[in-house]
């Protein structure tokens, strides 16, 4: 493992590719790190600590969690990168039931760049909108949060209202379209998935702060918190490892349905004859079903609470109680979204029919299975099955979070590695990001993550004749920027530690 990492760096592509992509990842991180002008973020921080504590900290959580901690510390990249995957999303789904959209896309790559230039534009307006809802929030937050007391935790704007709204537009709408341009740059310059890699490490940054919360439960003095002792560290430790090592199963599981090609004589070569598996997906969702029912959910929640305070209906504001984390109507309205999103999705994504056709066109055939219709019928009600599977599995992972918080008292904030959409997303990224790098070492006759062994042929010695050093210069610049970065972020956090 130690051996392929560095391996990495003696890959002069996949060097620049690493290094550009932590380079942006720094300014990524940077800018949620930088509070709006006229902001003072601690009166939410010690609201979110309190209701984290407590148990109630899970609605504001996920929206923190998405946005890498931004949204607390009221920073420039506070709506984060979640409006672009917002576009994206409907632009997916109106893909799939637009035929002009659908045409469009079958284009080529002059027809995807048209409707990625449509999401952006679609990004700028959610973000408008988004900001302005998110600039009233924070002027008026008990109105979202009855339990937030401006008494108790202060007042979070300490300008002016117009002249702040005006500004603090500005700079988070430009801030996610400088976070969805730093996407772009990574999937197409670095490696990996910009977008996913960019949500990744807003998660992982939390780890620190989650890892001091349960410390505190093991040393603190009785009375303060919840006291855990060696033998529930242990137990917790094993519950996260097995956690992961399900979700790692089940994100790659696949259910393989044999493929028969059948031969076909073309002048005097004959094509087909051999065998071949269509991979099916036991989680063909994703973590998009939780999310989808977490949004419904803070909707159904946010609107109520807002309906009853404009109104003064107090059993409009209490009805919003039932979709709020703790009660038992939120668990079981929440496990019904996920399992309707999860056969929505795929019913929009998964095409049994287009799938059938295409076989049929090449000669392939299930065995056992007629070709067309009876391939589509079979094919739909395999993946049918295997949907209601990886359905059960989301609704218990998206609840694990919940569990641990009530039963063992850890925080919300530290609960929410132990599943739920964060270990999902940390999970999928990962393995697609290392098996990009898996390509670049075997590429190269390097030993791999996965696999060990270098691949015969070829000696190491003429391979890396033969790999382009012209982005040798190019490296070394990135190198360059990537530390002055580097010793201003440390300047700039000394400074902060020393004056504050």
């Amino acid at each position: 493992m130690i051996s392929a990492f560095v391996n990495c760096f003696k890959i002069p592509e996949l060097r620049d590719k690493i290094l550009f992509t932590l380079l942006l990842l720094f300014i990524a991180r940077v800018g949620a790190n930088i509070p709006l002008p006229g902001i003072d973020p601690t009166p939410l921080q010690d609201f979110f600590e309190a209701q984290s504590r407590s148990g109630g900290g899970s609605l504001l959580g996920l929206y923190n969690m998405f946005t890498g901690g931004a949204l607390l510390r009221g920073a420039i990249f506070a709506l984060g990168i979640m409006p672009y995957i917002s576009a994206s999303i409907v632009f997916q789904l109106l893909t799939a039931v637009i035929p002009t959209l659908a045409r469009l896309q079958q284009e080529g790559e002059v027809g995807r760049q048209k409707i990625t230039q449509y999401t952006r534009y679609a990004t700028l307006v959610i973000c408008l909108v988004q900001s302005v809802l998110l600039i009233l929030t924070l002027q008026n937050p008990q109105r979202i949060f009855p339990d937030y007391d401006v008494s108790r935790y202060g007042e979070i704007i300490l300008l002016g209202h117009g002249w702040f709204m005006i500004t603090s537009v500005i700079f988070l709408t430009s801030g996610t379209m400088l976070l969805m341009w730093i996407g772009e740059q990574i999937t197409s310059r670095g490696i990996g998935n910009g977008i996913s890699i960019l949500i990744t490490v807003g998660i992982l940054a939390d780890i620190p702060a989650a890892f001091a919360l349960t410390y505190q439960l093991f040393t603190a003095p009785v009375g303060e918190t919840a006291q855990l002792g060696l033998g529930e560290g242990i137990l917790m430790l094993l519950f996260l490892f097995l956690i992961i090592a399900g979700v790692i199963m089940v994100t790659q599981a696949t259910r393989k349905i044999p493929v028969q090609y059948a031969k076909r004589v073309v002048g005097r070569k004959v094509f087909g004859g051999q065998s071949s598996y269509l991979p099916l997906k036991v989680n063909y969702s994703g973590v998009m079903p939780i999310i989808f029912a977490s949004a419904i959910m803070m909707f159904f929640t946010t609107v109520l609470s807002q309906l009853g305070a404009a109104l003064g209906a107090n059993w409009l504001r209490d009805s919003g109680f039932f979709f709020q984390h703790g009660q038992l109507s939120y668990y079981i309205i929440f496990g019904i979204l996920i399992f309707g999103f999860s056969y929505f999705w795929v019913s929009v994504m998964f095409k049994p029919v287009q799938i059938a056709d295409d076989l049929k066109k090449y000669g392939g055939y299930v065995p056992g299975v007629r070709p067309g219709e009876p391939t589509a019928r079979y094919l739909d009600f395999t993946m049918t099955r295997l949907t209601l599977a990886g359905a059960a599995f989301l609704t218990l992972i998206a609840i694990i979070p919940d569990g641990i918080l009530f039963t063992t008292g850890v925080p919300y904030q530290a609960a929410q590695f132990f599943g739920g959409t964060g270990l999902l997303i940390i999970v999928g990224v990962l393995l697609d990001f290392l098996r990009q790098i898996e390509t670049y070492l075997l590429q190269r006759h390097y030993d791999g993550f996965l696999k060990k062994g270098r691949i015969k042929g070829r000696s190491q010695g003429r391979t890396r004749q033969l790999v382009d050093t012209t982005g040798l210069q190019e490296g070394k610049t990135l190198w360059r920027w990537l530390i002055i970065l580097f010793a201003v972020g440390l300047i700039a956090w000394g400074l902060n530690l020393y004056l504050f």
